[in-house]
């Protein structure tokens, strides 16, 4: 019998890309939490100023006359972020193409339930913010953060059916869809035209080399550090290269299943036919065997599955973390609490995530089954789908990222939008988990 290591077992379980991608997002939102908490005790503690200092820290790059610089806020959230929002690329490639967004019959309850749950929650912002100068944030309250969302609706286990997981997943999936291009069309303020066709350019580039069968990593990486730089240069945010790199990289491997299953019998076959030496070393031609068999199985890879699998965990150990560190530090003063609550971006906020996610997500959703556009996931309830109606509204890190962009400059609508995201966002994930454990776990479907 094997032996294991105290966690090596659960390492070695063998798991699909859905589960793996479940994983992913629940550590993320585990250390999410984590990292949101000691901002808030830095930015609210002795430390403060050298918290603040830290991340105003100017680095810059320079070749002869060139120069880029920026902070190091600045560094993580166009920088940083722009690698996870390629992750959010290649998840959005993926489920059009294989998950749960490829069945347009499965897809379609998601798709109007996010689309819903974008809409609603920027016209409430909208009509309680018009005619001043906040509006431009009725952005913020569209976003759902998927590591949150999902992570609250997996430590529910088997009280929830698999399905209503997927739900969520697709809803959220599209949600970001949605985020990227609100970003990109309403939160350009000024467009360069050169540096942009620079970047249209560096992604043909990219479609080449996936024309062409090039299933090498490293050239896509090296043309896409290039259209991030012109698209951080040509006025749309730098992030959106991210998502638009994704999209390039090939998600067909060069090697079709069944040619690898036939070509890998024949050679285990022939490896079969040479026996040990008498050190119980391999045979030469056992080593070419194994060899080809190595080079066969990354043939049958595709680049996406590789990056996306191998780039969840730094992003939700690294990436995402520093993020909330950089952002999520608010230093509260709490006789002032009550009043910045009560400004129109913070109750637009609150209303928006809260009221508007319920009623885009669950009234929309009811709407479809009910006029027989749409089915419930296998096994759920509307009981439960208001339930994660209210887990959409947990907005965080998308939220944040939007009300950078949308107040860029002024410190004080960003902090009241801070406010508003945290404290919608704290409230709607507590609801939306305690209505799911207690109230709709024993809802018939």
């Amino acid at each position: 019998m094997k032996l294991y290591a105290p966690w090596e077992k659960a390492f070695k379980k063998v798991s699909t890309p859905f589960e793996h991608f479940l994983h992913a997002q629940t550590t993320t939102g585990v250390v999410l939490m984590f990292m949101t908490v000691l901002a808030l005790i830095l930015a609210n503690s002795p430390l403060a100023e050298a918290y603040a200092s830290f991340f105003h820290t100017e680095i810059a790059f320079n070749v002869g006359n060139w120069k880029l610089s920026h902070t190091i806020h600045h560094w993580i959230n166009d920088g940083l972020m722009a690698i996870f929002f390629f992750i959010i690329g290649l998840e959005i490639k993926r489920e059009i193409l294989a998950g749960e967004l490829s069945n347009i019959k499965v897809a379609i309850l998601p798709i109007l339930a996010a689309i819903g749950g974008m809409v609603f929650p920027a016209l409430i912002f909208f009509s309680i913010n018009a005619g001043t100068d906040s509006v431009n944030g009725w952005g913020v309250p569209m976003a759902t953060d998927i590591a949150f969302a999902i992570s609250a609706l997996v430590l529910l286990g088997k009280r929830v059916p698999i399905a209503l997981v997927t739900f969520l997943v697709a809803l959220a999936i599209v949600d970001d869809l949605g985020a990227v291009l609100v970003i990109a069309v309403f939160y350009t303020d000024q467009i360069y035209l050169l540096p942009l066709v620079m970047a249209g350019m560096s992604f043909l580039i990219l479609v080449a080399l996936n024309r062409f069968g090039i299933h090498a990593v490293l050239p896509y990486f090296a043309v896409s550090i290039f259209m991030w730089f012109f698209m951080l240069e040509s006025g749309v945010h730098a992030t959106i290269a991210g998502v638009i790199g994704a999209l390039a990289i090939p998600s067909k491997p060069k090697q079709a299943p069944l040619s690898f299953v036939k070509h890998t019998k024949k050679l285990l076959n022939e490896y079969e036919k040479y026996p040990l030496c008498v050190d119980y070393g391999l045979h030469e031609k056992q080593k070419a065997i194994l060899v080809n068999i190595t080079d066969r199985i990354s043939d049958i890879g595709t680049p996406a599955g590789r990056l996306e699998h191998s780039l969840h965990l730094p992003i939700a150990l690294i990436i995402i973390p520093l993020f909330a560190l950089a952002n999520a530090g608010i230093a509260i003063d709490f006789d002032l609490i009550a009043d910045t609550i009560m400004q129109p971006i913070s109750i637009g906020i609150i209303a928006g995530l809260v009221v508007g996610k319920v009623l885009g997500i669950f009234g929309v959703a009811w709407a479809a089954v009910k006029l027989k556009i749409a089915v419930l996931p296998q096994g759920s309830s509307m009981s439960q789908i208001f339930g994660v109606s209210f887990l959409g509204g947990i907005g965080f890190t998308m939220s944040i990222f939007v009300a950078d962009l949308a107040f860029s400059g002024n410190s004080d609508f960003i902090f009241q939008a801070k406010i508003g995201i945290l404290t919608a966002s704290l409230f709607a994930g507590l609801f939306g988990y305690f209505w799911l454990r207690y109230v709709a776990k024993n809802s018939n479907p």
